[in-house]
């Protein structure tokens, strides 16, 4: 099957620091016809990463590359393995062409949900893209500095019973249990965020890291990936519209400017 779309696999801003921040739960765009197989909830595409370029948006100024995603998860999930195997085994996931919402809502009408040749199609069009964007940024930063911090930007909503009981932290750090970055990466973020009281915080709790993390995090070939899962509660409503709060996040951008900050000392330390 052909899948088509008219948009770019994803938006890319080349930095001049060793960091690359990934984002690859922020696309909106689902292509036409495919939206006409949706459900109405689903045309609205609740379970984006709402507004984190926005919230990000000291990136340029620190130099960071920055790679965004311009398509749903709906459409496909650039954080999956491209086998579409689980993360969490045992555990209850939405797939590489998720087919029902975080609420376990279904996402296509009367059952029309996609088929291997057409995940293949997606895969193709969109996920090959952008991985082969992140990997060629990787190895540009690694060749022209040598050790590399990949930082994956994420946010979710707090309360999400299919997911975890009760409200999640406020910040969810990842490293695969300490196998995507070297101890020093971990330590000096968790510092950042143990220096602080305003915003809860936990390593290595239920989100552990995604495919990004798991794959691209070599620390012993000098590429240090992290995972940072954020409550939206901490910058934006979380029902709809999904508004984003200058006044919540302007607390909480110092704070992530830090960590990212830190990861970067732990690099050059």
């Amino acid at each position: 099957m052909t899948f088509r779309t008219t948009e770019p696999a994803f938006r890319f801003r080349q930095g001049t620091r060793p960091l690359l921040i990934s984002m690859p739960h922020v696309g909106t765009h689902v292509p036409p016809a495919l939206a006409a197989r949706f459900t109405a909830e689903a045309r609205h595409v609740p379970d984006t990463d709402w507004h984190l370029e926005r919230l990000y948006d000291f990136a340029d100024e620190l130099g960071a590359s920055v790679l965004v995603a311009t398509h749903s998860r709906y459409v496909i999930d650039l954080n999956r393995p491209p086998d579409g195997a689980s993360l969490y085994p045992g555990q209850s996931v939405t797939g590489l062409c998720p087919v029902d919402t975080f609420d376990s809502t279904p996402i296509y009408e009367a059952g029309d949900v996609p088929q291997d040749d057409e995940i293949a199609a997606r895969r193709e069009a969109i996920w090959q893209p952008y991985h082969a964007k992140l990997a060629e940024e990787l190895a540009r930063l690694q060749t022209r500095h040598g050790t590399v911090a990949l930082w994956d930007a994420h946010s979710i909503r707090s309360v999400l019973p299919r997911f975890f009981e009760g409200k999640l932290p406020d910040l969810n750090l990842g490293t695969a249990d300490g196998r995507a970055c070297a101890p020093a990466f971990q330590t000096a973020v968790e510092a950042t965020m143990g220096a602080q009281q305003r915003y809860t915080h936990i390593s290595n709790g239920r989100f552990k890291g995604g495919h990004i993390t798991r794959h691209y995090g070599r620390p012993e070939q000098g590429i240090h990936a992290l995972q940072l899962e954020m409550c939206q509660s901490t910058y934006m409503d979380e029902t709809a519209p999904f508004g984003y709060r200058p006044d919540l996040a302007a607390q909480v951008q110092p704070l992530l400017r830090r960590m990212l900050d830190a990861a970067l000392r732990a690099r050059e330390g």
